[in-house]
This record gives C-alpha cells, sequence and structure tokens, in this order.
C-alpha cells in the first residue's frame, strides 16, 4: 500500500474509495496548475498540488460507481488511471472498488512450474457473444484439452467497437467491449477453479492513436530520444522519467493484485527503449513477482531480436523474464509444412536440421547474420533450459499475416500438419496453441480494428503495405481482394464456432491426445534431454530420456515414403534386448490418417510419409 496525504493508496495514481469513506483522487500532471474532480453529478473538488507535479486530494461525497473526469486548467479529460470507462476511453472515468468482489481461489498458488500448455485466447472471438462471460463457460472445456494457462490478448480499453487490443489508451481499465471489471474478474476466479492460470498480454512499448490524453497531462510521457515502429516511444530513460516509469511498473503489478492474473505477457520489448542503470523491464518482471503475494508467476517477452539478456536473472545482468517467443520455430516448421519461403520466412529452409535444432537450442539465429534483416540477429542460449522457450504453430500475429488469414492446417496438407503438431507437442519447451487451432477452425484470424474514418484509410494503407513484403501478396489481383480490417464483417468472421470442436472430432482428439501423451509419458515434457538426427531431406528423429524403460523416439518424415537400409544412425538403435513398438501414431485413423506399419522391422527401416510416430522400447521375446 502507497501513503499519501496520510491516505492509504493500493496505486500511485488513480482514483481509490477510503474504508473511512470517499474517495482519494491523485494524478501527475506537472504542466498544470489547477486540477479538480469533476463527477458528472456535480460536486467538484480541487486538489492540492504535491512535489514533483503530483496532484491529490480526498472527495467525500464521491464512491465507487461515480462517474468523473479531471479538469486541468479549464479542460476535462478522463482519468489515465481510470479502472473503468464504461463508455469508451472518451467518455467519463468511473470509481471502482476492487475490494467488492469476492474472489474464491484463495488456495490459488499459482501456475506449475512445469507442464506449462499455452492457450492464447482473443475474447471477442472466441465466442460468438465475444464477452468474459461467454468465454468463462469453455474454460472447463480448455482444461480438459490440456491447456493449463490461457494468455489473453490485451484488454486496456480501447476506442471503436472491436480490434486486437494492441492500441490501448487506458491502460488500468478493462475494455468495455467484454463486459465490466468484476466480469474479467470472475473470469480469472473461474479460470483458477479450473485448475488454468491467466496471464495478460500487455502494451508497454506504445498507446494507441485515439482517445491518448497523455500529452493532455505530460508531454514527458514521450520520448524524442528513440524511434519506434507503431508510435511515439515512452519515457522510461529521459527527463521526469520517473513518474513514467512508476505509471507502468505499477500497472503491471495492478493486474496482478486487482484481477489476480498470473503474469504477463509483454508485447514486443525490443521497443522498449531504456537506458537507465535498472531497465524498466527488469523492474516490471520484479513488481510483477512481489504483487503476486508469494503466488508462483509466469512472465514472457515478445523479443523479435531473440535477446536472451531478458532470461538472465538480475544478478547476472539480465532482466529476470520467465520465458521468450520462438519466433523461429514457427517460421523454419511452416517453411518445412507449406514450402513458402518468402519475406522473413527467408532466412529458414525448413529442413530437418533446424528443427532438430529448434528442439535442442531454442533459437536458430543466435548472431549469425540475418539476409533478410541485412545484419546479425539473436544470442546465445547457451545454459539456458528449455522450458524458456515458446514454441509455436500459430498465434495473432502469423495466421493474421497472410492474405487471408489461414490457419496453418489450410495451407499444407493433412498428413503433414498432424505429424508437425506433433513436433510442436512433445518437443521440450513451452507450447502455445491459438484459439481454435485445437479442432482445426475455419475461422480465419485476420487484421481488425475499428477506427474512424481519417485513422481507418491510414490503417488500410499500413496494413496493405506491410503485407506487401510477401510477393504472393502483393500482386495487383491480391491486393484488390484484401479484407478490410475496419469493416465490421472483417472481425465477425473471425469469430470462432465452437460446435467445430464436435464436427472436427479427428483434429481435436489429435491435440488432446498428443497433450496427454506429453502430461503422462515421463519422457516428455518442457526440459525433456534429448538428442536429435538427421534422416534424409525430409525426416529427422528426436530421442528422448536415457533410461531402459524411459526411452522414447520421435520419427517424424514431411517427405515422403523413405527405406533406411542400411540404418547407421545410432538414435535408432533401441535399448539392449529390445526392440521399438509404436506408442502412437500421427496416422491413426482416430485423427484421420491410414494407418501405420510398424516403422522397424528384420529388414530395417521404413518411415511411413507426412507422419510422426513415438516409439517406445520393448523386450525381445
Amino acid at each position: 500500500m502507497i501513503k499519501s496525504d496520510a491516505t492509504l493508496r493500493r496505486l500511485p495514481v488513480g482514483a481509490e474509495v477510503q474504508a473511512g469513506g470517499g474517495v482519494h483522487f491523485r494524478l501527475w500532471a506537472p504542466e498544470s496548475e489547477r486540477v479538480e474532480v469533476v463527477p458528472e453529478a456535480g460536486g467538484e473538488t480541487r486538489l492540492a498540488s504535491e512535489p514533483g507535479g503530483y496532484f491529490s486530494g480526498l472527495a467525500g461525497a464521491a464512491a465507487a460507481g461515480t462517474r468523473y473526469r479531471y479538469r486541468l486548467d479549464g479542460r476535462l479529460l478522463p482519468d489515465l488511471a481510470s479502472r473503468s470507462q464504461p463508455r469508451g476511453p472518451h467518455g467519463p472515468s468511473q470509481v471502482v472498488d476492487p475490494s467488492c468482489f469476492r474472489w474464491t481461489d484463495a488456495a490459488w498458488r499459482g501456475p506449475a512450474s512445469t507442464g506449462r500448455v499455452i492457450y492464447e485466447m482473443h475474447v471477442g472471438t472466441f465466442t460468438k457473444e465475444g464477452t468474459w462471460e461467454a468465454a468463462s463457460r469453455e474454460l472447463p472445456a480448455l482444461a480438459a484439452l490440456g491447456a493449463t494457462v490461457i494468455e489473453l490478448m490485451p484488454v486496456a480499453d480501447f476506442c471503436g467497437s472491436f480490434g486486437w487490443g494492441y492500441d490501448g489508451v487506458s491502460l488500468y481499465a478493462p475494455t468495455h467491449l467484454y463486459g465490466k471489471p468484476d466480469d474479467l474478474r470472475l473470469f480469472v476466479d473461474r479460470a483458477h477453479a479450473a485448475g488454468l492460470a491467466v496471464i495478460l498480454d500487455v502494451v508497454y512499448n506504445h498507446v494507441g492513436p485515439d482517445g491518448n490524453y497523455f500529452k493532455s497531462y505530460s508531454p514527458d510521457y514521450f520520448s524524442k530520444r528513440y524511434e519506434n515502429e507503431w508510435g511515439e516511444p515512452i519515457n522510461f530513460d529521459g527527463a521526469r522519467a520517473a513518474p513514467v516509469r512508476e505509471f507502468f511498473v505499477a500497472n503491471a503489478g495492478y493486474w496482478v493484485d486487482e484481477f489476480h492474473m498470473d503474469g504477463l505477457r509483454l508485447d514486443a520489448t525490443s521497443q522498449v527503449f531504456d537506458a537507465s542503470p535498472v531497465h524498466v523491464l527488469a523492474e516490471i518482471a520484479q513488481h510483477v513477482r512481489e504483487s503476486a503475494c508469494g503466488r508462483s508467476t509466469l512472465v514472457i517477452a515478445e523479443n523479435e531480436p531473440q535477446d536472451t539478456a531478458l532470461l538472465r536473472a538480475a544478478t547476472a545482468g539480465g532482466y529476470g523474464m520467465d520465458a521468450l517467443w520462438n519466433d523461429d520455430f514457427h517460421h523454419a516448421a511452416r517453411v518445412a509444412v507449406t514450402g513458402r519461403d518468402e519475406a522473413y520466412y527467408s532466412d529458414y529452409r525448413g529442413t530437418p536440421q533446424e528443427l532438430v535444432s529448434c528442439a535442442k537450442r531454442g533459437f536458430l539465429y543466435q548472431g549469425q547474420r540475418s539476409a533478410w534483416q541485412g545484419k546479425r540477429r539473436g544470442t546465445p542460449t547457451f545454459g539456458l533450459p528449455s522450458s524458456v522457450f515458446v514454441n509455436y504453430l500459430q498465434n495473432h500475429d502469423q495466421v493474421a499475416n497472410s492474405a487471408c488469414g489461414l490457419r496453418l492446417h489450410e495451407s499444407t496438407d493433412p498428413g503433414r500438419y498432424r505429424a508437425i503438431t506433433a513436433l510442436l507437442l512433445l518437443m521440450p519447451g513451452m507450447p502455445l496453441l491459438f484459439q481454435g487451432q485445437e479442432f482445426a477452425a475455419s475461422a480465419p484470424f485476420l487484421f481488425f480494428a475499428d477506427h474512424r474514418p481519417e485513422l481507418a484509410a491510414k490503417v488500410r494503407e499500413g496494413r496493405a503495405q506491410f503485407l506487401s513484403q510477401f510477393p504472393r501478396v502483393a500482386t495487383p489481383e491480391v491486393r484488390a481482394r484484401l479484407p478490410d480490417p475496419c469493416d465490421a464483417r472483417t472481425f465477425a468472421r473471425c469469430k470462432l464456432d465452437l460446435g467445430e470442436r464436435e464436427r472436427h472430432p479427428e483434429a481435436y482428439a489429435l491435440h488432446r491426445d498428443l497433450l496427454a501423451l506429453r502430461r503422462e509419458d515421463a519422457a516428455f515434457g518442457d526440459d525433456a534431454a534429448i538428442d536429435g538426427a538427421v534422416l534424409g531431406a525430409e525426416a529427422f528423429a528426436l530421442r528422448f530420456g536415457a533410461g531402459k524403460e524411459g526411452d522414447r523416439l520421435l520419427v517424424v518424415n514431411l517427405g515422403r515414403d523413405r527405406d533406411l537400409v542400411p540404418a547407421p544412425e545410432p538414435l535408432l538403435a533401441p535399448p539392449p534386448a529390445m526392440h521399438w513398438e509404436t506408442l502412437w501414431s500421427s496416422e491413426d485413423p482416430r485423427y484421420g490418417g491410414g494407418g501405420t506399419p510398424a516403422p522397424e522391422s528384420d529388414d530395417g527401416w521404413r518411415i511411413p510419409g507426412h507422419c510422426a510416430v513415438v516409439l517406445a522400447p520393448r523386450g525381445d521375446a
């Protein structure tokens, strides 16, 4: 708790209900001379100035539910730290008392340290209703699938009636589009009851263009020292940076404290610039853990340059993150099963060696030159456990980075798709599924953003320009048919049909059974000990475990049937006095496959094409 004006506060800024009555307001507006709280119902209160540009005061007549604005030198503005914007970012702020919600998760201790399987969710498209209440009804099904962590795409309030959430501007207010703040609390409470952790994707590298009132409070919220790909960079290390850092660091803890989030996914951390002795990202990671009050947490970063310093402990000069997204695996796997290597995929060949190296080393680029970027990319992963890498075949960005938002199963043939799914869900690391992936969703996932006309025109142009890096999309006939990101019909097309769980039983069974195998077979897991070998132009093997009973061999062939006669590869040898038997196959008819003859016989090895097979040792008769 923070003490200000003899008042106990949870956060450094914002409106907070006091136990003795009234609401305490505090904000940072260093250029202002006179600041008042102006409730919609009347009865404004002038706030007293504090050192450092803060203003604060108690409004005795205000209470939970009061709608208000601040008046800064005559200009009415919403609260930057508003906990609720019931009419969106341009409307009045609303006082919220988080203590009114009755949690039932006192026994919840946070995400487990092992066996984590992430499920990325966009609440607005996860169900037809697009609400917290509707999404919460599906939590038992996600737990039954084998997911353990829900990763919510950003929910900070943004303008318009639909969007991805990465243009949030009211960073403390869960978007009004999905329900009330307590609806989000109930979603998290129900997730914990189902055994699911919940982490939130947050954006600390920029704020959105519409509803952005930060400069009205102070231009020092932004920096002129750096260039940002998506807007003005946040000022974490310049003049008056301390209150800015405080605002964002407190926001990270706020989601963990008041909403019982189990951690965060930090968007585009390469665009968070800070030359301070302690980087703000390290401060955020530490504050998340402190705010959890003993519960375990999970802090994941997206970092395109693949800087493993984010994973190193703070005592070793690192930032203390728990995991990083691994684009290298996605790119290599996608090239392997589609044969397409345009744009940023041009740094990959999709070879068996790339996939083996991902399984063993995490990142492929650890300081080599990227031809696509024209510079060196990545840092070494030596000494890091496999569990720090979040691997995926689909996520919101990668599905949408195509002309039609196609899912991967629509871009390759069924056999290859089943085989690469087996690799994802059995290899070391932390697997991530994107919503609907588990049942081969027919709904695309496209970029969508609802903006006023002048911004909408820029969004359309910008999206078309971004996709033009792919030569297939850059053709006139394709560009003319790109979905309009600002059209409500584009958003509606992306809503999942959850009935496809039952109508696509083969795909659902594939994911459910693989996750059960990963969970129940001791050979597999986040940090499984493995070795790997290339068996052909499109075939490879991973050997799991070293114990006689624990050995498992995963053979993946993304090409045609392959005979290995002879087979001079030591990883194919079973333990002494044993032979290999098929434990699981992606070509099982339950998954829509055509069956799998035993790969090993007295005549040698025959590896079926477009297939992944798990082999277990059995004693010779």
